[in-house]
């Protein structure tokens, strides 16, 4: 049975705040250099202006659990594109530091609501059958971004000295779009029977599914809200107290694996490399492309193969590259591309499986009644270790430097494959109702 072309368009709407979550997130990675040099920043310094906007996502992924479950999953995203748009023209305009990181920390709050609404939003109005290519849509949107991001700041580089501005004032545009193609798309289903509005929800069900199919999915939801209290301490009770530890160490490991110091570093070690600073930026856009092509190749598979299969493989593919990249430095291999294609299997093992297939996996494992602020606390447990990874960095590299950073990463990804093997369930081809029910049974 093929899924209606509306539910891939409003779960395409949706994705766009990850389109936006990327290139926010990632366009500090060719400004950085610009900025360090325009207000004489220190390592330390350096990494701030890269990790402030972390903050940001640690506060709007935390509060945008409970303020979505409120006011539904729509209404969020609007105000998260608001939030994106005076980003972007604030961090265009800064006269001073504590300017730009006023408005990066705002792009943060943006980046933290869409990490939370965008792929919560997905997955409550997708079919079963094809949830987990739908919500790793959002990924797919996300690594979009980022290289969005790569090839602005590549085509900028030459722009003068204002051309870190430019790279920031280009978001305000998706922002617009965002906003606009959200004002068409329909409330969360799910959201809208937990507030008492059946009939709105059924109309919308029946455009996401064939009648028969729709008519079955308003009623197992009505089952399992039959039996919600709503209390996040529920959270903490036998059974969901393993899904909430599993999808707090599934975030906070996406991140310790070290995939954003490259993402957002990756033209600095690239220039350590021997690179100028306009190659240095384009071979991170070629990391861009590649990133892209394996989030498709993830889609194409975490229906067929599963999330753990991929998952464990995954964090197998990054140790070895983390270990390969070190070894690069260590030895300074830099001649031949290597650095370039070490960095390019790492975020391609990455790209493939940690990166969308967590999104999935976080957005699947959590009651309805209290999944908006379930997922708030795992993904503020990323964005904390995001922003722990991002900050460092910088200090690291400059005093233990590359190859212990490489090699770090490289134990955390052996780490993540030990845990995932031992203790997450697949949740392939299972309704969110039965998914919930096997872990009050466990």
């Amino acid at each position: 049975m093929k899924t209606k072309g509306y539910v891939v368009y409003v779960s395409v709407v949706a994705a766009l705040g990850g389109l936006l979550f990327g290139f926010d997130t990632a366009i500090i990675a060719g400004a950085t250099r610009f900025l360090k040099e325009r207000f004489s920043l220190s390592a330390f310094g350096e990494g701030l202006v890269v990790s402030i906007v972390l903050v940001g996502c640690m506060i709007g992924a935390a509060a945008a659990g409970t303020i979505s479950d409120r006011l539904g999953r729509r209404r969020f995203m609007l105000a998260s594109a608001v939030l994106f748009f005076i980003s972007a023209i604030g961090c265009a305009i800064p006269q001073n530091l504590a300017q730009f990181l006023i408005f990066r920390f705002i792009g943060g709050l943006a980046i933290g609501s869409a990490s939370i609404v965008c792929p919560l939003y997905i997955s409550e109005v997708a079919p079963p059958r094809v949830r987990g290519a739908l919500v790793s849509v959002n990924q797919l949107a996300i690594v979009t971004g980022i290289l969005l991001s790569y090839f602005v700041s590549w085509i900028l580089v030459g722009a003068g000295a204002a051309n870190w501005r430019w790279m920031f004032a280009t978001g305000a545009i998706p922002a617009v779009v965002f906003f606009v193609f959200v004002l068409g798309v329909p409330e969360s289903p799910r959201w809208l029977i937990k507030q008492g509005r059946e009939d709105e929800a059924r109309t919308i069900l029946t455009r996401l599914n064939d009648p028969v199919i729709a008519a079955a999915e308003a009623q197992s939801i009505r089952e399992t809200l039959a039996f919600e209290g709503g209390s996040i301490r529920e959270l903490f009770r036998p059974g969901l107290r393993r899904a909430l530890g599993l999808g707090i160490f599934l975030a906070v490991f996406q991140q310790t694996t070290g995939i954003n110091a490259v993402i957002y570093y990756a033209p600095r070690f690239f220039e350590a490399a021997g690179l100028g600073r306009a190659s240095a930026i384009f071979q991170s856009a070629i990391i861009g492309v590649v990133n892209v092509l394996f989030t498709l190749v993830a889609i194409a598979l975490v229906d067929k193969l599963g999330r753990k299969p991929l998952l464990l493989a995954g964090s197998a593919g990054m140790g070895v590259s983390a270990i390969l990249l070190g070894a690069a430095f260590k030895f300074q291999f830099f001649s031949g591309g290597l650095v370039l294609l070490f960095t390019l299997l790492y975020v391609a093992s990455f790209a493939m499986t940690l990166g969308p297939i967590v999104w999935v996996v976080i957005a699947e494992i959590f009651p309805t009644r209290v999944r908006g602020r379930a997922m708030a606390i795992a993904t503020f447990a990323l964005w904390l270790a995001d922003f722990a990874v991002s900050l460092s960095f910088p200090v690291i590299a400059d005093t233990l430097k590359e190859p212990f950073a490489f090699w770090l990463y490289a134990g955390m990804c052996a780490i993540n494959f030990i845990v995932i093997a031992a203790f997450l369930p697949e949740t392939k081809g299972k309704s969110l109702e039965e998914i919930e029910r096997r872990w009050t049974k466990a």
